[in-house]
């Protein structure tokens, strides 16, 4: 079927919508929020834990399973 290459690469883009798909769905679920606070929350938060906790359980699942 697919490589573990390519799962590994699919899982690491499933994992960085959050970087496109939380400012938007805050502006609309909080139009009064402040967007200086919550865009750079959404790459705070997820792209250290994508590339600290994140990279290596993806690689270990794309390769085991």
């Amino acid at each position: 079927m697919f490589g573990a290459g390519n799962r590994f690469i699919f899982a690491i883009l499933a994992a960085s919508s959050s970087y496109i798909a939380v400012p938007a769905a805050m502006r609309l679920a909080a139009p009064k929020a402040d967007p200086g606070l919550y865009i750079p929350m959404a790459i705070g938060v997820t792209f250290p834990f994508n590339i600290t906790l994140g990279m290596p359980v993806y690689f270990f699942i794309a390769n085991n399973f």
